[in-house]
């Protein structure tokens, strides 16, 4: 799907005959076919690039410039059909008159910006204003989502040193959901990692190689944005640890679970063995076993099977184990 946005005054181009033809400074691919794909580089005289080179991993090859034109990629966040988190490539290209964007997911960021440009900027927006401004609505997103991400953690740390009050096997199964969601949550704040990590080295790229014709106020707001990122890294940062922290947390919990369990087991076998031995000694039947013609030898051996069970039970219990 191509989305044509402001046409920049002054700039037009003959489609046909002598009629000129108002030229929209941004050209937004989504999904484009092969014929969208013709008709914008026809039309701005730049070639768009395809899925698989801005899908592209080496600096060489997000951040390059052929003639005037400077060409940009980097991986965003976007939602999956299940509303998982995924990431998918965008392609910029950016030159003193357009402003090609190809995508290949539906991304909030920039559709609200598009309605706010439309409604706001129409016939005076310069591709290089666009560009800025799409920057800062990504990085905007960017930082709504690592706060989301933030409180999210919050509830989990509350769960993970709270989750001890219910009963056993509960707490268990809880603290391995629990270890799912961090898990989840580490996988989504890694993503928004190299998104950050792409737009930190996009922005000097651009208002380096395009100085001469990006004005001073862009360039401006281009150091703010440069200072978000930088704030909003160091806070991916501090997700990332509060991730690792809590992945910790959880495993020591799951593991202090399973020690309980394993120690009631051998409390319970240290408890039972000597009854049993008692009942073992007294089932063998041999010939000449006194206590078989005592008149209080059944009861005899009850009460020795009895303590037997409650002596080692007083003594875990003085050891601290139960």
């Amino acid at each position: 799907m191509l989305n044509l946005h402001p046409p920049q005054e002054g700039n037009s181009q003959h489609a046909s005959g002598d009629s000129p033809v108002a030229q929209p400074v941004w050209w937004d691919l989504l999904d484009g076919t092969d014929e969208e794909r013709a008709t914008v580089e026809r039309s701005t005289g730049l070639q768009v690039p395809t899925k698989e080179q801005i899908s592209e991993i080496e600096s060489s090859s997000r951040l390059y410039i052929e003639e005037d034109a400077l060409y940009l990629s980097a991986p965003v966040i976007s939602r999956s059909g299940t509303g998982a988190p995924t990431v998918s490539a965008i392609g910029l290209v950016l030159s003193p008159h357009y402003l090609v964007t190809v995508r290949f997911a539906a991304l909030p960021s920039f559709e609200t910006f598009a309605a706010h440009l439309n409604a706001s900027a129409v016939g005076t927006a310069t591709s290089s204003e666009v560009f800025v401004g799409l920057l800062e609505a990504i990085i905007d997103r960017l930082a709504d989502v690592l706060e989301q991400i933030g409180v999210n953690l919050d509830e989990i740390s509350d769960a993970v040193f709270h989750c001890g009050e219910g009963r056993p096997g509960r707490t268990d199964r809880a603290l391995r959901e629990t270890l799912r969601h961090v898990g989840r949550m580490g996988d989504h704040v890694s993503k928004l990692r190299d998104s950050l990590l792409a737009f930190d080295r996009m922005v000097p790229f651009v208002m380096e190689n395009g100085e001469a014709w990006i004005p001073e106020k862009l360039q401006s707001r281009s150091r703010t944005l440069r200072r978000d990122l930088f704030s909003l890294k160091d806070y991916d940062e501090h997700l990332s640890n509060k991730v690792q922290f809590l992945l910790d947390a959880s495993l020591g919990l799951i593991g202090i679970e399973q020690s309980d369990i394993f120690k009631i087991l051998t409390v319970v076998s240290v408890v039972g063995i000597p009854p049993t031995l008692v009942a073992g000694i007294y089932g063998m039947n041999f010939k000449d076993m006194p206590e078989l013609n005592w008149a209080w030898g059944y009861a005899y051996g009850w009460v020795v099977i009895i303590i037997s069970a409650v002596i080692p039970l007083i003594w875990c219990r003085i050891r601290g184990w139960i």
